[in-house]
């Protein structure tokens, strides 16, 4: 089954270095695709939103690729990883173990492809740690998981609770509704970055990114 879901992957993705991070090369569906246009009842997959390099994983990767102390020697976990790039920017950054972490099974499978492109090693999980104590990693990767408010109640007091256990908590968002002014009282921001225009099917409007890091108590 993982074999007949990575030939799909391969089959309806291309090779890609059109994004904040031309260090990493990903497997998504750009415009040259015909997944790009399809209908739902075209696409083989349920939902892939792991086939498209949203503008919070960008920012992560980016910093980390341009910080790498920050993740090296650390046990990594990447939570809502989709396409992985985050999990294999700590990676090359010599993080001692990462974890790329979807429920999604695709998209770890995703992640591992990419992993593989990029000659890193990583693991993969589809276990929900949302609400786990974490105890096996250093430094938490979230990206672009603020879609939704009431799913942002329950992310953002577990990442706070992982934050006051001593976890590095970095979060790469564009500026999506759910990292209310409220919650950027609680978090720093680290970087800034202009997203590229051939970046994912749905901006949405955006044109930067930004990473922070969850204050710790």
């Amino acid at each position: 089954m993982i074999k007949d879901i990575a030939s799909l992957i391969i089959k309806h993705t291309v090779s890609s270095r059109h994004h904040l991070t031309p260090e990493i090369v990903l497997r998504l569906i750009t415009s040259s695709c015909p997944l790009w246009t399809a209908t739902e009842d075209q696409v083989p997959f349920k939902d892939p939103f792991w086939a498209f390099y949203w503008p919070g994983g960008q920012a992560a990767a980016r910093y980390i690729l341009d910080n790498g102390n920050i993740v090296a020697n650390r046990r990594i976990l990447d939570v809502g990883c989709g396409c992985g790039a985050g999990a294999i920017a700590a990676a090359m950054m010599k993080a001692e173990r990462v974890t790329a972490n979807d429920t999604d099974a695709c998209a770890v499978i995703a992640a591992k492809i990419n992993a593989d492109l990029n000659n890193v090693t990583i693991e993969t999980s589809i276990n929900n740690f949302i609400g786990a104590k974490c105890e096996n990693f250093d430094t938490i990767l979230i990206g672009d998981m603020f879609y939704d408010e009431e799913f942002a109640n329950t992310l953002f007091e577990w990442l706070i609770s992982l934050a006051a256990d001593g976890k590095t908590i970095l979060i790469g968002d564009p500026g999506r509704h759910g990292l209310t002014k409220k919650r950027r009282e609680n978090i720093s921001l680290l970087a800034k970055y202009k997203l590229p225009k051939e970046t994912c099917i749905e901006n949405r409007g955006f044109t930067e990114s930004t990473l922070w890091i969850l204050n710790k108590w």
